[in-house]
């Protein structure tokens, strides 16, 4: 049995290699590592089958991370899912996975490939949030907050909200002793019962103008503190990586109606807007915190549709870099590699706001001049832009991390920015 499945994935590797642009050879030898052979072929359903493989458009060499059965999910481009393993020795990665008691919280030792189930309480768990400094992963399950440790997966309790107050939680600070989150009214949960899908919500609750407030919960004392209110679609919750009393927020709705991307300061209650709208139907968004904590970056699109940078706000000095891109490289989610030195893309589908004939791609960027010069490392044409991609640099900066459905459920990938050795 185990030599016909040999012969059939060889089968497999032969017939997508030829289709691809690497027609030298059906198989690379990676020197980096082993002197293992590696399969060419189309990124697809039949490519997860051997796990490791080139992609035979770009050349780059892409994992399936996690082979766990069940659908696998990766974290949010903005959410860090990165922590060192017990003894340092390594790096882990923490995932959501598909389980019959709901989805659970795995880690991924990203060099042995070793999985461990983080936690194992019944119920779907919002929220991925990750304390690398008390190695604990913070989550909900329906209105009760948790915090699981990582190594020993005791679980404590946090937090119960109210009967009259919906809340929810979606970032921790720098010296992990706040969680940050927003409280909707239950008028604006209704029209999200009403309308599950964003294309119908989205709108509605923009229009709908009704209140939202910040809070901050205490992880050891558990004290609830209401921050900020406003009559406004408060969203996309980030405290800085490094100060601890920084937390961005965004005001969501179309992008072309708001001034979108805000800084408040937790001692002082004073509130920062990070990017000015400066034309008509500008747009700015999708903002994360350089990993420094010293610039916020984002998609800005002057006007929307039409003129396409990545953009920087450097928090100390004021000054915006602005980084240009063509239509096709526009992505969903940009990120910033460990160093600060490049950024990574997941692309988009022509149905996007870039409206892209070919973005289909896992970039990476290198900044030149005022320009961004991208190198595709990964065909998503066999992907469904439903599910975004949503990329993260590894920790050692050599591999950009994703998710994709292109096998049919969703798994986690990796593929390496330098090409293997031919």
């Amino acid at each position: 049995m185990k030599l016909i499945k040999t012969l059939l994935l060889l089968l497999i590797s032969i017939s997508f290699s030829c289709k691809g642009k690497l027609s030298k050879s059906d198989v690379v030898t990676d020197t980096k590592t082993t002197k293992m052979e590696i399969p060419v072929m189309e990124t697809s359903k039949a490519s997860s089958l051997v796990n490791v493989w080139i992609d035979s458009t770009t050349g780059h060499k892409i994992e399936k991370l996690v082979t766990r059965t069940g659908d696998n999910r990766s974290f949010y481009f903005h959410n860090n899912p990165f922590l060192k393993s017990k003894d340092g020795k390594s790096d882990l990665m923490i995932f959501s996975g598909s389980t019959e008691t709901g989805n659970q919280f795995f880690s991924i030792n990203l060099e042995t490939k070793a999985i461990d189930q983080i936690t194992t309480q019944k119920g779907n768990k919002r929220g991925e949030i990750v304390g690398t400094k008390t190695r604990k992963v913070f989550y909900m399950v329906k209105d009760s907050i948790f915090a699981t440790h990582v190594d020993t997966h005791e679980t404590e309790f946090i937090y119960k909200f109210n009967d009259d107050i919906i809340g929810s939680i979606t970032s921790l600070n720098a010296n992990e002793t706040l969680l940050g989150g927003a409280l909707i009214t239950k008028e604006e949960n209704d029209i999200f019962k009403k309308n599950p899908k964003k294309s119908d919500y989205f709108d509605k609750i923009y229009e709908a103008k009704l209140e939202r407030s910040l809070f901050t919960i205490h992880v050891n004392t558990k004290e609830f503190n209401n921050i900020y209110s406003e009559n406004a679609w408060l969203n996309h919750i980030q405290f800085s990586p490094t100060d601890p009393d920084l937390l961005m927020y965004c005001h969501e709705g179309p992008w072309h109606k708001v001034d979108r991307i805000w800084n408040i300061n937790l001692k002082t209650k004073k509130t920062e807007l990070i990017h000015k709208r400066t034309v008509y139907r500008e747009i700015a968004g999708h903002e994360f915190f350089s990993p420094n904590g010293k610039t916020i970056w984002f998609d800005l699109q002057i006007p929307r549709g039409e003129t396409f940078y990545l953009a920087g706000k450097h928090l100390d000095s004021g000054e915006e870099t602005r980084y240009a891109l063509k239509r096709d490289e526009w992505s969903i989610h940009f990120n910033i590699s460990p160093d600060l030195k490049t950024f990574a893309g997941d692309g988009g589908d022509e149905g996007q706001v870039a409206h892209a004939k070919d973005g289909m791609w896992i970039y990476h960027f290198t900044p030149k001049g005022d320009s961004l010069v991208s190198k595709k490392l990964v065909n998503m044409k066999n992907h469904d832009y439903n599910l975004e991609p949503n990329v993260h640099f590894s920790p050692n900066g050599k591999q950009i991390i994703f998710r994709a459905n292109f096998e049919g459920t969703t798994q986690i990938y990796a593929v390496e920015i330098e090409k293997p050795t031919l």
